[in-house]
This record gives structure tokens, C-alpha cells and sequence, in this order.
């Protein structure tokens, strides 16, 4: 199934990045490249993750590399991935 980031998880991804290459711009891009293949596996297997606790609605759910969150939505003919962020976060309710 195809993958879309929306723009809100780009600019998650973004940030994260932009924090992590303030110490090393390499492991910035490094990260961020874990982060999207990630994404990818869960094109493969959409089911894969975990049912968001925040939302309990089974076709949003969650996948995590290393702390952070990937959250995506189940669409019938896409995964969408509507945020990427740290695991002490909680997500905001308008995801």
C-alpha cells in the first residue's frame, strides 16, 4: 500500500532532524532515514502497529523507532503518517 507523510509529519520529521543535526549533521540524516524506512514497513503490513491509545480507533495506529512515535492512518487506498514524535509525548487531539 502506498505511503503519504502529510505535511504536519514532514514538519515533525523536520524538527527532528534540525534538533538532532545541531550535535551531528550526519546522524540527523541517519535518524531521519530509520524513520521513513519505518514508514515504508508499514505500507507492507498497515496492521502492524499498535492501536493509538489516545485515539482507540483501529485504523490509527502506531509504530516506534527507537522513542519515537511513528502515527499513521489505515485509508482504503493509502497509509497516511499524520505525526512523528517522541514517546513521552502525548499527541494532540486534532490528529
Amino acid at each position: 500500500m502506498k505511503v503519504h507523510w502529510t505535511d504536519t509529519a514532514l514538519g515533525h520529521l523536520q524538527a527532528i532532524h534540525d534538533y538532532i543535526a545541531r550535535d551531528s549533521k550526519r546522524n540527523a540524516k541517519r535518524f531521519v532515514d530509520r524513520l521513513t524506512r519505518k514508514s515504508q514497513t508499514v505500507g507492507l503490513f498497515p496492521e502492524s502497529g499498535s492501536i493509538v491509545p489516545e485515539f482507540d480507533s483501529p485504523e490509527i495506529r502506531e509504530v516506534f523507532e527507537q522513542s519515537y512515535r511513528i502515527v499513521y492512518k489505515i485509508l482504503a487506498d493509502r497509509i497516511d503518517i499524520v505525526a512523528v514524535t517522541h514517546g513521552a509525548r502525548r499527541l494532540p487531539p486534532h490528529l
